[in-house]
């Protein structure tokens, strides 16, 4: 059992589904094990009220694709909102989501989901539910499932008590606005490829040197937009 209070997290979809193998794997499943995280899937389908279970209707003033209704979401968030919820609508419009943000998400007590479906939500759902709006990129997907499972991952490996060794996230990538540097295991020769000599040299703090330089190198040739980001 964890020794800290565990992280709430409800998610409002009509693809419940989608979530059960991802949210009964790997850290996921030990988070939940360990008590570290709570996760609930809510069916936004059990909130309607017609024999349809109709979640969307045609948007007002015309145009193509169907909207999310507001009825049962705010129905579906008020079914499990706490007072110190975080409600985080998955949105293309939502603020890009970054390591930062992970970080102060794994802090929160309770976090609640909406994914949105079709061509979007309600406005209302937006601008009088949602507390947040988070993008995880400029492309199109289907639902808003996969998008929270992305910042659900990300979020919960950050939960104290989940990840054996706190250090693990420390020297990860984008933790400190840089790449990873590169890591290495056995065999030390593979295929005429050896390991850098300095890594097995057993000088720590030679070691810690060369891997800040790579990092800095790798983020500089694969990602400068980060070295301007960190230097602002």
């Amino acid at each position: 059992m964890s020794e800290f209070l565990p992280l709430r997290i409800d998610v409002i979809t009509i693809f419940p589904g989608m979530l059960n193998g991802f949210l009964e794997e790997s850290i996921l499943k030990r988070a939940a094990l360990k008590g570290a995280v709570v996760f609930n899937t809510v069916d936004l389908r059990k909130f309607t009220t017609d024999r349809h279970q109709t979640t969307d209707d045609r948007p007002y003033g015309g145009g193509p694709g169907m909207v999310m209704k507001p009825e049962p979401l705010f129905k579906a968030v008020e079914s499990v909102r706490s007072p110190e919820a975080r409600v985080i609508l998955m949105t293309p419009q939502g603020v890009r989501y970054e390591q930062a943000h992970a970080v102060k998400l794994a802090r929160e007590r309770h976090l609640i989901f909406i994914c949105g479906h079709y061509e979007g939500v309600d406005e209302r759902v937006r601008t009088h539910l949602a507390t947040d709006e988070i993008s995880i990129g400029d492309y199109v997907l289907t639902n808003g499932v996969l998008p929270a499972a992305v910042v659900i991952d990300a979020v919960v490996r950050l939960v104290p008590g989940v990840l054996g060794n706190s250090e693990t996230t420390c020297e990860e990538s984008f933790t400190d606005g840089l790449l990873e540097y590169p890591q290495y295991t056995r065999p030390r020769m593979f295929r005429g490829l050896d390991v850098p000599e300095v890594l097995v040299s057993g000088d720590h703090e030679e070691i810690g040197r060369w891997r800040r330089d790579q990092a800095e190198r790798r983020t500089r040739d694969k990602r400068p937009d980060l070295l301007k980001v960190r230097e602002l």
